[in-house]
C-alpha cells in the first residue's frame, strides 16, 4: 500500500502528470490472479490485468519513440508482474516474469488505463487478429 508521506509536499504540477487525476490510495499486486488492483481517492478501484499492463507498457521498446512506431506485444498471456517499485510520488515502475522493466507508470497513465480498459483490450485484440498473432507463449 502507498500513502503520502507527511514529509512530502501534495503533489504540485510535475511533467506528466495533471492535479485533476486522484491520488492511489491503495495499490495490491494479486499474484493468484496476475492483477494489479489500484484504489484511487475518489473511490474508483480499477483491477488491470497483468497482461494488460505488459502490452501497454509506456516504455520505448513497446511505444517507441513517435507515432508509428508501436511494437505488437504478442505471446504475454502468461506474464506476470515480480515487482512493483515506487517513483517517487507520482508513479511505479512495474518489472514483469518477461524481463522487461522499463516503463513508468505515472498515476495518470495508470488511472487513464483503468477507465479506458475495455476499449484498450479490445484494440488489442485486433491488432492480434489482424496480424495473425497470439496472446499465447510461443
Amino acid at each position: 500500500m502507498m500513502r503520502s508521506h507527511p514529509k512530502f509536499p501534495e503533489r504540485t504540477d510535475m511533467a506528466g502528470l495533471s492535479k485533476n487525476v486522484p491520488q492511489p490510495t491503495e495499490i495490491t499486486l494479486h499474484q493468484a490472479t496476475r492483477a494489479l488492483e489500484i484504489s484511487f481517492a475518489d473511490g474508483k478501484t480499477f483491477r488491470l490485468s497483468c497482461e494488460f499492463l505488459r502490452v501497454y507498457s509506456p516504455s520505448a521498446e513497446v511505444r517507441g519513440h513517435g507515432p508509428g512506431q508501436e511494437t505488437l506485444q504478442t505471446g504475454k498471456k502468461d506474464v506476470t508482474i515480480t515487482a512493483v517499485e515506487p517513483v517517487g510520488q507520482y508513479a511505479i515502475q512495474l518489472r514483469f516474469s518477461d524481463g522487461h522493466d522499463t516503463g513508468i507508470y505515472s498515476w495518470d497513465l495508470l488511472y487513464g488505463y483503468g477507465v479506458e480498459q475495455e476499449s484498450m483490450w479490445q484494440q488489442y485484440l485486433q491488432r492480434l487478429q489482424e496480424a495473425g498473432a497470439s496472446r499465447d507463449t510461443v
